[in-house]
């Protein structure tokens, strides 16, 4: 039997990614839970930030950000990233994290990442609580540790990805399948 709750988001689990914004200058990094892939052709994602958080306004500015995915070694850091402020820290010396520089964007990658995401805003949607930057995929760094050299195939699950459900941190399961297993030829 089900019973009703109060009307809210409650698809997880979620990537836990930290995104990173700015520039040389002046940057920040900060955990977001609502992101998510919105276009395969042209690669397009999303990420919805409060319009009081320190970042939104450095995003606004440079029109660009960078969404880094996250994995179990930089769990701490994750959380961390999400509850303090870059108004009042420096979350890169903070969180031990490293900045590089993005290829594409201004706005720096996170070295410990497996996968960093650059991407250029084309539109902000105003939609309550959060405003959604919905953004243009510029350029992906896969770490080269995980593509496997005779297939070039990109191996995420020896990645050790988190994810974020209801409050709390997960890492990531065995496999269960592939896409398409459900209906392959025996």
């Amino acid at each position: 039997m089900k019973v009703s709750w109060k009307p809210g988001t409650m698809i997880y689990p979620l990537p836990a990614v930290l995104v990173s914004c700015g520039d040389e200058r002046r940057s920040n990094i900060f955990t977001v839970a609502w992101t998510g892939t919105i276009c395969t052709n042209p690669p397009m994602c999303y990420i919805s930030v409060r319009p009081e958080r320190f970042s939104y306004q450095l995003i606004k500015e440079q029109m660009e950000f960078t969404i880094n995915l996250t994995t179990e070694a930089m769990a701490r850091a994750t959380d961390w990233a999400g509850v303090r402020s870059g108004r009042d820290y420096d979350k890169w010396k903070e969180t031990g994290l490293t900045p590089v520089k993005g290829e594409k964007v201004s706005a720096p990658c996170i070295a410990e990442s497996p996968v960093c995401i650059e991407c250029r805003v084309k539109e902000i949607m105003r939609l309550g609580s959060h405003d959604m930057f919905i953004a243009d995929v510029v350029n992906v760094l896969a770490e080269d540790s995980l593509i496997d050299p005779a297939t070039g195939a990109f191996d995420l699950g020896r990645a050790g990805l988190i994810n974020y459900s209801h409050g709390h941190y997960f890492g990531q399961g065995e496999e269960k399948g592939r896409f398409g297993w459900s209906v392959k030829k025996k």
